[in-house]
Order: C-alpha cells, then structure tokens, then sequence
C-alpha cells in the first residue's frame, strides 16, 4: 500500500491531528533552519571583520627585522600569540616567514598572486599545517623594502562550536515544537471535530431509529454551522415528508373505506341470492349493478389520481416540451362536454404555447371543468376562456364559502356541500401540482363580476416560441 493510500485509510481525526502537527513541525524547522543559517553568517561576518581589522603588518615587520625569515615557530616556550591569530609572510618566490601563532599556513597559489600583486586582498577558508581549519586573509605588504603578502588566519572553530551549541539547542526546539504541535493537532481535531461527531452521532441514531425528529446545534456561521443546519433541514424536510406520506395513507384509506363498503355490501347481496335461491327483484337488481358499477368506476377514478399523485416530484426537473395550451383546453372541453350534455359551454381560446406535458395539463384542465359541471345547475353555462396565458373556467353554481377557498387544493379535502357528490377529493390537488410543475399558479375565487358560482383561473407562463409544427403563429402578449 502506497504512503498516500495508508494516510487516506486513517481516520480524520488522525488525518488532521498528523497533518497539523506535520505542518507546525515544518515550520519551526523552517525557522530554526533559517536562524542557524542567519547566525552563522553573521558570525562568518564578525570574524571577517576581525580578520581585517588586525593590525599584524608593525609586527611582522618586527619580527622579521629581529629573527630574519624562520619557516616555523620557534620552540613553544618561545612561541608569540600577541595576535591571537595565525600570520605569517609569504613572500614573491613561494617562501613563508613565521610571524604569530603556534602553527604555520600552507602558500597557495592565491597568496603567491597576492605578493606578486597580481591580486588583492583576500578571504578563503584553509587548513593549518597540522590541519586546523581556519579563516584566511591575504593582504599585500611591505617586509623591509620587499614586496610580499602578508597572512593572518583564525581558528573556524571559534564559530563552529557556538554554531554546533545553537544546532543543538534549535534541534532541541523542533523536538519539542513537534511533539507540541502534535498534541495541538489532537486538540485542534478533536475540538474542531466534534460537530461532526455530534452529526454522526445523529445519523447513526436515525438510522437506528428511525427518528427524524433529532436536531444538532447548529450555532455560528462557519462551515460546520452551516453543515449542520443543512442537516437540520434535511431531517425536518424528511419527517415533513414521512407525515405527509402517513397523512396521504390514511386519507386514502379513508376515502377507499366508502367505496369497498358499498361494494362488499352490494356483492354480499348479489351472493346471498344466488346461495339462497331467492331472486331479488329485476329493478332492484338493476341498482344494485349500477351501484356496483359506480362504486368500480369510482375506485378506478381514486386510483388514477393517487397515482398521479405518487409521481416524484424529482421528475420535475426532466425536459419539458412545447405545447399548444388552447388546443389543450379545446380536447378537454370535448371531452367534458359528453359528460354536461344539459349545459352550455361558451369558450374562447386564444393561442397560447407553454412548457409543459400535454397528457399531464389536458388532465389537470379536465378536473378544473369536472367541477363546474358537477356544481352547475342543469341547464346552466360554463364559460371558457384563455386569454395570454390565463385560463379561467366558470360556473353559476352555489359557489364556495371564503372560508374553504384556502383549503380546495390540499389532498382529500372536501367541502361539506360536496360530500354527498362522487369524487375523491384528489383533482384540485393534481390541477395545482401540474401548474405548478409547468412554472405556474392555480387559483379558486368567487366570480369577478359578483354574480353566482366560481371561477377557475389557471395561469401558464408562454415558452418563447411556438412549436416548430406551428412556426407562423405568435402567443398573445
């Protein structure tokens, strides 16, 4: 398993807690290394400095007067260290002359060109005869009359062994930075983590129970905040959810007691008289087929719209196409026309192309009119119009009370005057979810000119073109 694979398989508390504490290490071992590198710079600098500034050319020249050119120093006893360096003579032909210290300098070839002032001063770092490293400056001077160059060296150990101690102390540092900054990542993750363990924790209890009606704290405005409340109104949305699907169960359970009753009891008769031998009288009969019929048709009709209703409503976001609403409305009211035959439809449909399914909005036009020829009174008018986008059906019957027109597009809601009449309560509730899936409004009012009866206004917004089987016409604005 690769290194990145096994730091993905830890868990994210261990994730966090190592990358802080990698990152937090990284740092100070960034800064340490930087302070060592900026300390011993300036140390280097500093003894440079020093290097320049000794005045060793007086000596030299005193020390060559008295002892001539000695390639070493004399016996320790007699060793100067007036200096506290390392300076000897080098002169033009490759020769060196002892001046200070308790060692002597190899000549290279940049102190012979520096005698024969072929160059300047200069610094190097070098190695004493007994291979001490040291720091070097090669100047030119005067030995008497003689042009030669005069070299002055200093033990690098005067930097090494602070530099050593500082690399100690800062190796120390980090140890301590790291060891630090782990436990701040496990606090760090713990702390920064325990929302998310708050949300699990609630999930798991969902999940174990079923209980939508857990909430986790959701205070603040950071991400886990906002985490938090989308989690929230996730589990109010699902347990609105589970109650309108519990309420839809009982509702239709509700409306399907009625019909299977009557069924059961019409068939139970049916069956008695055929155990019995005892024929029910041909009218009689007659009703009670009729009833059985009606009671079939009925459950037909409860199905049809519950499923209907059962469609997601995630479908919402497939294609829509373009149709034309007026010759929607047209072949709806050719089919409710057979079912009204004693009324009278007046209808005028202007072109008008929306986004939407046509089976879906030609269903949700037919329950609007269902209902006005259920509540006209026979040879009554039903009037039709749509006019840019807004289609509105009208009756002349007893119309509905201001108090149940906020109520007519929920499920299974029926008002008490239409009880004793066949329906399942299902239609307005279709009209407003096909509307509304087609980007418009449904609305139930009393009649605008203040008359009897309702009116049914449904209002689609026009797509942008007509379809293409249509091209010349242009929707009303």
């Amino acid at each position: 398993m690769s290194p990145v694979a096994r730091f993905r398989a830890l868990p994210l508390r261990s994730r966090l807690a190592l990358l802080v504490t990698v990152a937090v290490a990284l740092a100070v071992a960034a800064v340490a290394a930087v302070s060592w590198v900026m300390v011993r710079t300036q140390l280097r600098a500093q003894l440079d400095s020093s290097l320049r500034a000794t005045d060793a050319a007086a000596q030299a020249n005193q020390v060559y007067a008295k002892l001539r050119c000695i390639p070493g120093p004399p016996l320790p006893e007699q060793a100067a260290n007036n200096l506290s360096a390392q300076v000897q003579i080098v002169l033009q032909d490759g020769g060196h002359c002892w001046v200070d210290g308790n060692n002597t300098l190899k000549v290279t070839a940049i102190d012979l060109e520096v005698a024969q002032r072929r160059r300047g001063p200069v610094l190097y770092d070098a190695t004493t005869t007994s291979g001490i490293p040291v720091r070097v400056y090669t100047q030119p001077a005067l030995v008497g009359s003689q042009p030669a160059a005069l070299t002055v060296a200093k033990p690098l150990a005067d930097i090494d062994k602070p530099l050593s101690t500082l690399a100690w102390v800062l190796l120390l540092v980090c140890g301590v930075g790291a060891v630090g900054a782990g436990a701040a990542g496990l606090w760090v993750a713990r702390t920064g983590l325990r929302p998310v363990d708050e949300l699990t924790d609630a999930v798991e209890h969902i999940a174990r129970t079923e209980d939508l009606t857990v909430r986790i704290p959701d205070a603040g405005d950071d991400e886990i905040a906002r985490l938090s409340r989308s989690f929230n109104s996730m589990t109010a949305a699902l347990a609105s959810s589970q109650e309108r699907q519990a309420q839809l169960i009982a509702d239709a359970g509700h409306e399907l007691r009625t019909p299977l009753t009557s069924l059961r009891t019409n068939i139970e008769l049916l069956a008695r008289s055929e155990e019995t031998g005892r024929a029910i009288p041909p009218d009689d009969r007659r009703e009670l087929l009729a009833s059985v019929k009606a009671q079939m048709t009925e459950l037909a009709s409860l199905i049809g719209d519950l499923q209907e209703l059962s469609r997601p409503d995630a479908g919402a976001g497939s294609p829509l196409q373009v149709v034309a609403l007026h010759e929607i409305a047209g072949a709806a009211l050719s089919r409710v026309r057979l079912r009204g035959p004693e009324l009278r439809f007046d209808s005028d449909l202007r072109p008008w192309y929306v986004r939407g399914e046509a089976a879906a909005l030609e269903r949700a036009v037919v329950n609007v009119l269902d209902n006005a020829v259920k509540f006209s009174p026979s040879g009554g008018t039903v009037a039709v119009t749509l006019r840019a986008g807004e289609l509105t059906v009208r009756d002349h019957g007893p119309g509905i009370p201001a108090a149940d027109l906020p109520h007519v597009f929920e499920r299974f809601w029926r008002s008490e005057s239409a009880r004793a009449l066949p329906g399942s309560g299902l239609g307005l509730s279709i009209v407003a979810r096909t509307t509304a899936r087609a980007g418009g409004s449904a609305e139930l009012r009393a009649a605008a000119d203040g008359g009897p009866g309702t009116e049914a206004v449904l209002r689609i917004p026009g797509a942008p073109t007509p379809p293409p089987s249509d091209p010349s016409v242009v929707p009303d604005q």
